[in-house]
């Protein structure tokens, strides 16, 4: 007999609500539901529309009854945000988005009283601007702040008003950069010298936890159980990562490259730190030690300016020029800072290519074939440093995400690391959303091998083997100084 659950996948760009269909050892996922989300400036200050959001789940998961039989929910999202809940129960104000630059000068203040090392060992997670931890040290500066009874990350909060129960999922608290990655608990010495006090938060509670029913009001029939599942998307996502043992590593392929392997202790020494991982929490007590890398943004951004242009920006067409265009004939280092902004992209990649010394892509093919080598290289280059740096040895690598279905791309990081690659699930988050669920409920069991086949067992992979051999990738990073 088949059950249904109800996934929230909340992302930068827009929110869903996907049914996943558990039977005979399988998922089914049915999108519902699909809404706008981004950030909302007022003046100077930038927002995020959280009861959009929340309008957003309600009106997805009522389409969802209306076509299963859905018996749970559980909500996945982007890391560090939160809501602030009053003494009343209320949520105090709109939620202020993670790109607001509040923060820069609280980074400092930080580390006056606490050296970047020492937070890192205490806590495994990196300094990066956008962390939870400087987002409330700003908070605690504001007259609101006497008024706050509660700090929910934005899963736990959307389960929050759609429940009354409030928790804090380890995988969500631990992009905070308060908690412990080591013993997933708070972390009282980072805590003390940002002056932030763990009061304010709810609960720990891991994956899988059963949260109860969401309110009766809200939705008619039998009632709905809210689960805790891994509240970061990424960790949902890899979660649904089809891995048959540890000797893997994961690619969360999209905008951004979230490059990594999963552990079962944190990686917090100083070299690791200066390489720029981060160890965030996953489920059933597994540790993410993963680094961000610059994405397929760079076509993105290409793609856009052409279209803007009036040129021809049509997805397969480009590929199929990239595909046809000479191999590692100019790179460029994906992960550099010049390639963030907005705007100017292509003008960016041929300036860098000159600076470089290398021959500068002339035509949409070439520069296509450009960005997708040096994304190929960078996801090489991480991999390994992930071996040295202590991490396990990497026999397949796994891409999840919309970048899975980029074949190029995969084919050409399958040849740059030399490894098999692995592409899907696409809707990674979510699988792993509906996977905890189903665990939770008791209707899938086993350990995190045993959820990981089932996902293998849903279909929507493909293999690529490597081609070629890794001393012409070796060549073209050393054109770089990497």
């Amino acid at each position: 007999m088949a059950t249904h659950h109800a996934a929230v996948d909340l992302g930068a760009s827009n929110g869903r609500v996907i049914v996943g269909e558990v039977a005979d050892g399988t998922i089914t996922l049915h999108e519902v539901h699909r809404f706008p989300n981004g950030a909302i400036p007022v003046g100077d200050r930038l927002y995020t529309d959280t009861l959009g959001l929340y309008a957003g789940v309600l009106e997805g998961l009522r389409r969802a009854r209306h076509h299963f039989s859905v018996c749970s929910i559980g909500v996945d999202s982007w890391g560090v945000d939160y809501g602030r809940i009053d003494r009343e129960g209320q949520l105090l104000g709109s939620p202020r988005h993670y790109r607001d630059e509040r923060t820069l000068p609280h980074i400092e203040t930080l580390r006056e009283r606490m050296n970047d090392q020492d937070v890192y060992t205490a806590t495994g997670i990196n300094i990066a601007p956008y962390n939870s931890i400087y987002q409330l040290m700003d908070d605690a500066t504001s007259i609101q702040w006497d008024l706050v009874e509660r700090v929910l990350f934005t899963p736990d909060l959307i389960g929050y008003l759609l429940s009354g129960r409030a928790g804090a999922e380890v995988t969500i608290a631990s992009s905070s950069q308060l908690l412990n990655a080591a013993t997933r608990e708070w972390s009282p010495k980072v805590a003390k010298a940002a002056g932030i006090p763990l009061s304010i938060f709810a609960p720990l509670e891991e994956p899988g936890t059963r949260r109860g029913p969401i309110r009766a009001d809200l939705i008619d029939g039998d009632p709905i159980e809210l689960i805790a599942v891994g509240g970061h998307d990424t960790a949902s996502a890899v979660a649904a990562t089809p891995a048959s043992d540890a000797h893997f590593a994961y690619i969360s392929c999209g905008t951004w490259s979230v490059v990594g392997a999963e552990l079962e202790a944190p990686i917090t020494s100083a070299a690791a730190r200066e390489a720029g991982y981060t160890n965030e929490l996953g489920v059933q007590g597994r540790v993410r030690f993963n680094r961000n890398l610059t994405g397929l943004w760079l076509l993105q951004e290409c793609q856009r300016e052409w279209r803007e242009r009036g040129e021809n920006a049509d997805l397969m067409d480009l590929l199929d020029a990239a595909a046809a265009a000479p191999s590692l004939r100019s790179v460029v280092d994906a992960g550099s800072e010049v390639f963030l902004p907005r705007g100017g992209m292509e003008e960016r990649i041929k300036e860098e290519c000159r600076r470089t010394d290398q021959p500068v892509p002339e035509t949409p093919g070439e520069v296509v074939r450009c960005v997708l080598d040096s994304l190929a290289l960078s996801h090489a280059q991480t991999i390994r440093s992930i071996e040295e740096l202590g991490g396990p040895e990497v026999r397949v690598v796994h891409i999840v995400g919309g970048g899975s279905l980029n074949e190029l791309l995969c084919q050409l990081t399958a040849d740059a690391c030399q490894l098999p690659v692995v592409a899907g699930p696409v809707e990674a988050a979510a699988l792993g959303n509906v996977l905890m669920q189903a665990h939770a409920m008791g209707e899938i069991e086993g350990e995190l091998t045993d959820l990981r086949a089932v996902v293998a067992a849903s279909g929507g992979v493909r293999r690529y083997e490597p081609h070629g051999n890794a001393e012409v990738w070796r060549s073209a990073s050393a054109r770089l100084g990497l």
